[in-house]
């Protein structure tokens, strides 16, 4: 029974306790701990992160309001500013890095028969970065510039319901293409990137572990066209070849036949693309590569809608926890999404949820209403302007 119990009481319903606990007790994140755990800590950034909180001062202020009612929400110990600070200086970001990656695993599972809108049964995964400037006194552990500091969020997206699988926090000199050899490939699975992670000696090394690749082509890319399939134009497609590399050291780096397939999109001229895959239409290989603009949707959606663009702390291990929490969050309203089988997109969600933290409305209906139609009735005190 939900009755009398908050929202966010009941948010905290779907996060799995006993694997928390497990992620605190590997890296210690209780030693020396008197009343404000982990999950205290956790509870606090979360609501921050779904309530989209300002600063500390700011969930302090507001978890104070209700403080009568906290012990409810699932908080056992005293909310504080400066503690608070303390734990994001202090506790190990790793805790919540592995909780959150609990979470992906989970949500994966329920969004494997997630359909793509195409005839293709393969894990298709898009890969990219987004960049999140930061004032280089504060940050001075981030260089990115000469006067700037920044880091790298480098994610791993599976297309199948845009959840987060791999995910990298760097500073803003880290190259996105040295990222590629963090990433463990899968068989069978395909690989969606932009011409920024074009390097053929781990291209080949994603086509040696028998996964598939398709990644824009440069304009300069030296090659030699072996045989040209006939293409539909009237379906967007300009070209589908077999080549082979001609530079200088490219034939070494990869010494296999590419495909490569152009096709015309009216905000990218003569987008040619290069991928290991030959037995896929071309039509297919394209739509493919459209769908790597949900990565980039992502990160609109994270900057937008949840807060990482700026922090609450300056150490590494405060941004670094902020960042974790941030994709947890994330993926716990995907999870929600899907548990409760609500037609609904991820950012009404969040919308919902940040207006009724404190509501004790059962969840499932609370995301289940929709909206009144709103009816224009005219005031009869209201004096007509004009007739």
């Amino acid at each position: 029974m939900n009755a009398g119990r908050t929202v966010l009481s009941q948010l905290m319903d779907f996060i799995p306790r006993y694997e928390f606990n497990r992620c605190v007790a590997r890296y210690r994140g209780h030693y020396k701990v008197q009343s404000f755990s982990c999950w205290d800590q956790f509870l606090c950034l979360a609501f921050a992160q779904l309530t989209f909180r300002e600063s500390l001062r700011d969930i302090e202020a507001c978890l104070r309001s209700i403080s009568s009612r906290l012990y409810h929400c699932g908080f056992r110990g005293r909310v504080s500013r400066s503690t608070l600070a303390d734990a994001n200086e202090h506790r190990d970001w790793r805790i919540y890095a592995d909780f959150a990656r609990v979470l992906i695993d989970r949500a994966r599972l329920l969004y494997r028969n997630e359909d793509l809108g195409l005839e293709l049964d393969q894990t298709v995964y898009a890969f990219d970065s987004t960049t999140i400037d930061l004032c280089l006194s504060l940050f001075p552990w981030a260089p990115f510039q000469q006067q700037k500091a920044a880091i790298k969020l480098h994610t791993l997206l599976d297309l199948r319901g845009s959840i987060p699988t791999f995910v990298r926090v760097t500073d803003g000199r880290v190259h996105d293409v040295l990222i590629l050899d963090e990433i463990l490939p899968e068989p069978g699975s395909f690989y969606v990137l932009d011409r920024g992670y074009i390097c053929f000696k781990r291209l080949y090394r994603l086509h040696m572990a028998r996964a598939f690749f398709i990644v824009r082509s440069r304009r300069n890319l030296q090659f030699r066209r072996i045989y040209s399939q006939a293409v539909d134009r009237s379906q967007g497609l300009r070209c589908d070849q077999t080549i082979e590399l001609t530079g200088v050291a490219t034939p070494k780096f990869y010494p296999e036949r590419l495909r490569r397939v152009c096709i015309w999109d009216p905000e990218q001229p003569d987008l040619c693309l290069l991928t290991n895959h030959f037995g896929l239409h071309a039509t297919t290989i394209a739509a493919l590569y459209r769908h790597r603009w949900k990565v980039e949707l992502f990160f609109r959606w994270i900057k937008q809608h949840l807060h990482i663009k700026s922090f609450f702390g300056t150490s590494k291990n405060a941004v670094l926890t902020q960042v974790w929490t941030a994709v947890a969050a994330y993926v716990l309203v995907a999870i929600i999404n899907k548990e409760l089988k609500i037609d609904r997109p991820l950012y009404t969600i969040l919308q919902v949820i940040s207006v009724n933290p404190f509501s004790q409305t059962p969840l499932n209906e609370l995301l289940s209403q929709t909206e009144e139609p709103v009816q224009d009735e005219a005031d009869p005190n209201q004096l007509i302007l004009l007739k």
